[in-house]
């Protein structure tokens, strides 16, 4: 498959799991992202991310014309390091987002199933809601042996 570049999602990775965190301009996607950063998460990519389907997983990579780059509200745009990997869980912010989820979404990239979960933005402790989202509901790394 071709790659292609997912737009209104900043991505981070997570001991080799891929977070995809969209919703739309000014939501907090940028905001949460750096949380996680500061946290020890290593950016793909903020506002897109390029897809890439391999084996039975997709895969998320920086894209190609702001690779590196991350947008700071009131700083500006600067550089960080990327990475790529398995994307294992989108979250979507949505300030009306269940307290509660009784049921996982999935949503289809690539032709790969992915949970995705409503996520309440710009609370205090967000990224470490965040890291327990992706620990409980992400799909886990791709088994050694499979083409990652």
């Amino acid at each position: 498959m071709s790659e292609t570049v997912l737009a209104n999602v900043t991505g981070v990775a997570i001991g080799g799991r891929v977070l995809l965190i969209e919703g739309p301009p000014g939501a907090g996607k940028s905001s949460l992202a750096l949380a996680l950063i500061d946290r020890g998460a290593t950016l793909v990519g903020d506002d897109a991310v390029t897809l890439d389907r391999r084996g039975e997983a997709v895969h998320a990579l920086p894209p190609p014309n702001t690779a590196g780059l991350v947008e700071i509200r009131n700083v500006g745009i600067v550089e960080m390091p990327t990475t790529h990997g398995p994307v294992a869980l989108i979250l979507t912010l949505d300030p009306a987002a269940a307290r509660f989820p009784l049921a996982i979404a999935e949503r289809t990239l690539a032709g790969i199933a992915v949970p995705a979960l409503p996520f309440v933005p710009g609370d205090a402790v967000q990224a470490l809601r965040a890291e327990a989202a992706l620990q409980r509901h992400g799909l886990p790394l791709p088994k050694a042996g499979e083409k990652a």
